[in-house]
């Protein structure tokens, strides 16, 4: 009995799973630790529509050159390049990249960087995007042209830091979020969490996490959620953007030492075993 609790620590406890992109992750890891999973996606993320934004940013970002490029995810800066591919200006975008300076926030993004044959100058340890800001805010930015991919998150703190700093920033927005698919398990996912049937929450993305709230708020439990998030709940967030919401609604969380999924995991297990 005791090798088992040391190998499963998430015996007995429910966790609730937010995620979109990162559920199949996270819910194939938590049962082999021991927990119930109840899903509830709390976001939907879709592409920009060719036509539309996301043109409009790859013009503005060809129109000069560019000193430095933020890459913020793999599958952005694929879907950026696929949607210049569509509207005849990839060869143009990858030229106008290479003259610059590329910043990956981490390995993903560097394997996508690589794979459009461009070579990242540098590639944040931590994988996180406070690091790429400590990085670029150490240097003289004014007057630098500063493109960054966003992948749903608009990350305005960091672009705010970078044009205080004296630099031109460009958003390049490849994807957006909406409320999820099925509302209903978002929903239900709220309920179980007022109801005190969640031990823990662990949350990968910031849209998710807001959402999470704002539904409730919408839907008239807000202050229930979030009375039942302070106590009975454990919050864990895999990094300080994902955090940014939590910590503005005053909710106590955690965070792994890296910003990956499996030490998110490792995290809420870890916190158990103890108990």
């Amino acid at each position: 009995m005791q090798d088992e609790e040391q190998d499963r620590p998430l015996l007995g406890r429910t966790v609730g799973i937010t995620a979109e992109r990162k559920a199949a992750e996270i819910g194939a890891a938590l049962p082999r630790r021991g927990a119930e999973v109840r899903d509830g996606a709390a976001m939907h993320t879709v592409p920009v529509p060719q036509d539309g934004e996301l043109r409009t940013a790859t013009e503005s970002v060809l129109a000069a050159p560019v000193d430095r490029v933020v890459v913020v995810t793999g599958a952005g800066f694929r879907g950026w390049l696929e949607a210049a591919e569509h509207h005849g200006l990839a060869d143009r975008l990858v030229e106008q990249l290479t003259g610059a300076e590329l910043l990956a926030r981490g390995a993903k993004a560097r394997g996508a960087i690589r794979g459009a044959g461009l070579v990242e100058s540098w590639t944040s340890p931590a994988e996180e995007s406070a690091e790429v800001l400590e990085r670029l805010l150490a240097e003289d930015l004014r007057g630098q042209r500063i493109a960054v991919q966003l992948h749903g998150e608009p990350m305005r703190a960091f672009r705010d830091a970078l044009a205080e700093a004296g630099a031109e920033v460009l958003p390049v927005r490849v994807y957006r979020w909406t409320d999820p698919e099925d509302l209903s398990a978002l929903d239900a996912l709220i309920d179980e969490i007022i109801a005190g049937r969640i031990d823990a929450l662990p949350l990968t993305s910031a849209p998710a996490a807001a959402n999470l709230l704002g539904r409730a708020e919408r839907t008239g439990r807000g202050e229930q959620l979030r009375g039942a998030l302070r106590e009975g709940v454990f919050l864990a967030c895999v990094g300080p953007v994902t955090a940014a919401p939590i910590a503005a609604a005053e909710l106590p969380y955690a965070m792994p030492d890296r910003a990956r999924t499996g030490a998110l995991v490792r995290l809420v297990a870890d916190r158990f075993a103890r108990d």
